[in-house]
C-alpha cells in the first residue's frame, strides 16, 4: 500500500513538472526553430526567422517582403508609438490604458549585430513549440472581422509597423509580461505573473537558452 501511494505521488509530480522535451530542441536536430528574446533594462521583444513563418498564419508578413528576421513587441497604443510621450501618458498607460499595439520590425542584418547594445537569449524550439508561440503572437493581432491582415500604421522606424492588438496594457501586464506569456504558451518554464520588468523576465530565462 505504501509503495502504491509513493508511485501515485511520483506520477502526479512528474506529470506536473515542466519538461524541456516539450519545447527544447538540440542544435543537431535539423527541424529546430531559432528564437531570440531581446531585451534591455525596460523592454523585451521576440525575434523569429521569417522563413519559419507563413502568411497563412501571419498575414502581416507581406508588409515586410525583404526581411529575414521579424521582431514582435507589445505595448500601450498611446505610449508605445510616441517617442516623446510624457509622464501623463505613461501614467495613463499604467492605470487607464485604452488599448494596445504590436510593434513589428523587419530586418536583414545578423541578429547579434542588429541588437548590439541589447541582451539576447537564444532559444531552440521544437516545431510544435514554435507553432504554439506563433499562434500566440498571431492571435494578439486585431484583424478585420472578414479576415486579412491587421491595419498597419507607421512604426518607430522606416522598416517597422504598428498594428492594433488585443488586451489592455497595465502596470501588471507589460510588454515583458506579454513576452513571458508567449514563451509559456510554447511550453517554456516561465511564470508571467512574476514578470513585470525585462530584468525579471531575464531572471526566469536564466536556466534556459544561450545568453549573450
Amino acid at each position: 500500500m505504501f509503495l502504491r501511494s509513493v508511485l501515485i505521488c511520483f506520477l502526479v509530480i512528474a506529470s506536473r513538472a515542466p519538461a524541456a522535451a516539450h519545447w527544447a530542441c538540440t542544435a543537431e536536430e535539423p527541424s529546430c526553430k531559432l528564437v531570440f528574446v531581446v531585451h534591455d533594462s525596460w523592454h523585451a521583444a521576440i525575434v523569429l526567422r521569417k522563413a519559419d513563418m507563413t502568411p497563412d498564419s501571419l498575414p502581416e508578413l507581406v508588409d515586410f517582403p525583404d526581411a529575414e528576421f521579424i521582431e514582435f513587441s507589445w505595448g500601450d497604443k498611446d505610449y508605445f508609438p510616441d517617442p516623446d510621450a510624457g509622464v501623463f501618458t505613461a501614467i495613463k498607460a499604467a492605470f487607464w490604458s485604452s488599448g494596445s499595439v504590436l510593434h513589428v520590425v523587419g530586418f536583414t542584418r545578423d541578429v547579434k549585430s542588429f541588437y548590439r547594445s541589447a541582451k539576447l537569449v537564444e532559444l531552440r524550439l521544437t516545431t510544435d513549440a514554435h507553432g504554439r508561440l506563433l499562434d500566440y503572437i498571431s492571435h494578439t493581432f486585431t484583424r478585420p472581422p472578414g479576415g486579412g491582415r491587421a491595419q498597419a500604421s507607421a512604426g518607430l522606424f522606416t522598416y517597422s509597423r504598428f498594428y492594433p492588438a488585443t488586451h489592455n496594457f497595465s502596470l501588471l501586464k507589460t510588454c515583458n509580461t506579454w513576452v513571458a506569456e508567449a514563451l509559456k504558451s510554447a511550453g517554456l518554464p516561465v511564470s508571467p505573473g512574476h514578470v513585470l520588468t525585462a530584468d525579471s523576465l531575464a531572471a526566469q530565462l536564466g536556466g534556459v537558452g544561450v545568453h549573450e
